[in-house]
């Protein structure tokens, strides 16, 4: 299978790195209470971080390095786009040689932290190339509610994220939705308004 390779900004990989990882964590904040016993209180999901290694081969392999170190030292976030991960928009945390350069061959690692609002921001560019994206339906009043087909990847937690709303708002507007946990492709949310 023959994949796109991979993209941050303007940059694109002559060949997607070796290795990578996307690591998902979730802040929970452990609290004593009397008695030696405790609880537990979920702070909500942590940024992902995405790492990987690669290497350039060939007669411009450190210029190939030079190009993307520049990527590098350019500030702010951007889209880092992979054939088989989400769309993330990222900071560019680190990139290191992993081995003294040549001029026909770069050993690198990198790292990845998706922004907050990731999702957010690529949103609209994934609908509009690939998918039919939030329809207006009419409604009894005159106001319009809006609807969301469930695509691979999604959650309720991610659609309420994407559209500004809280999961309980979304979950009111949804009473046929026994499970919040799962949720099935092609299923449609209405977000409230």
């Amino acid at each position: 299978m023959l994949l796109a390779p991979m993209r941050y900004k303007d940059y694109i990989w002559p060949h997607n790195p070796a290795a990578y990882s996307i690591v998902y964590e979730r802040q929970v904040a452990v609290h004593k209470v009397p008695f030696g016993r405790y609880c537990m209180q979920d702070l909500g999901q942590g940024c992902r971080v995405i790492r990987g290694q690669g290497e350039f081969a060939g007669e411009n392999a450190y210029d190939e390095f030079k190009r993307l170190a520049s990527v590098f030292y350019s500030d702010g976030p951007g889209l880092l786009i992979h054939p088989l991960w989400q769309i993330s928009n990222a900071y560019f945390t680190s990139l290191k040689l992993e081995q003294e350069p040549l001029p026909d061959y770069v050993r690198y690692s990198f790292e990845f932290l998706e922004r907050f609002d990731g999702y957010k921001d690529t949103l609209t560019e994934l609908e509009a190339a690939s998918q039919e994206g939030p329809k207006p339906a009419s409604s009894a009043g005159t106001s319009q509610t809006v609807t969301h087909s469930v695509v691979g990847g999604d959650t309720l937690w991610g659609i309420a994220r994407r559209y500004n709303v809280t999961l309980e708002a979304l979950l009111a507007a949804n009473p046929g939705v026994k499970n919040p946990n799962l949720i099935h492709v092609g299923d449609q949310v209405v977000i409230p308004c």
